[in-house]
């Protein structure tokens, strides 16, 4: 065992519906502009545009029932609620068909994301880190398990705030389906057993502010239902660290702080 000089944070991990045992998180890839309303309500062509892609740290993901706080440094704070696929395996260069086949199971996920300062790195060049990669940024459902190469073609996808929908599709809607946007994927980077894969957001996305409260879900998978509670500011004296608690924030990335399932 090697000799750390501070306790390593414990490793991420999904809660799997109907089991004991959790999914361990490799990496979090996003893709963006995959259904074409969203895509022509934030001004681009979806039949032209191969999807893009981004990430979140694996520590961002956090239960999807419960309390997230909203985030410091932004006043536009959007919700994109996403089908995301969680891998049990994976490889380079793969075809859909092959992509798909290393898919264990689904879940229901939010891609949180600070707006004005997205907008803002898209006038400038720069990189969507800090409008995507935030703390509690991707909180997710527990997972539904599936048979390898299940690929979830239709369904309802929704999420409403404080009761009235806001998001309100269907995944058939996809520009890039499941095993298309994987396979591109596995062409930029070695997909492993681990990733989790938000799928991309429909249109209707929109800004929540602290009280606010989050329900959503995809048709068959387990629904996120949150509460977004002002800013946390506890913490700053030691950068927000709690060595006990798991992920840089202090909640979520460590098991026992999953709900039941």
């Amino acid at each position: 065992m090697p000799d750390f000089i501070f306790p390593p944070m414990p490793p991420v991990s999904v809660a799997i519906h109907g089991r004991d045992a959790w999914f361990p998180v490799h990496r979090v890839y996003c893709v963006g502009k995959n259904y074409a309303e969203h895509a022509r309500e934030m001004g681009s062509d979806p039949d032209r545009e191969a999807p893009c892609f981004f990430s979140k740290p694996a520590d961002a993901v956090v239960p999807g029932l419960g309390e997230i706080p909203y985030p410091p440094g932004s006043s536009n704070v959007h919700h994109e609620i996403e089908l995301v696929a969680a891998l049990g395996a994976g490889g380079r260069n793969l075809s859909p068909e092959q992509a798909l086949d290393r898919v264990v199971g689904y879940a229901v996920g939010v891609d949180m994301t600070r707006r004005d300062l997205q907008h803002a790195a898209k006038d400038r060049g720069q990189p969507w880190d800090t409008a995507k990669g935030f703390d509690y940024s991707a909180p997710i459902s527990p997972i539904t398990m599936v048979e390898h190469g299940s690929d979830l073609q239709r369904g309802r996808i929704w999420i409403e705030v404080n009761g009235e929908i806001r998001q309100d599709a269907d995944i058939s809607d996809m520009t890039w389906n499941v095993g298309e946007v994987l396979a591109q994927l596995s062409r930029l980077f070695e997909l492993r057993a681990g990733d989790l894969v938000f799928t991309g957001t429909p249109a209707g996305v929109g800004p929540v502010n602290p009280g606010d409260s989050l329900r959503g879900g995809v048709e068959g998978l387990q629904e996120i239902d949150l509460l977004i509670t002002p800013v946390r500011t506890a913490g700053a004296e030691n950068g927000g660290i709690d060595p006990g608690q798991g992920g840089r924030s202090g909640i979520g990335a460590d098991c026992r702080h999953w709900p039941d399932k």
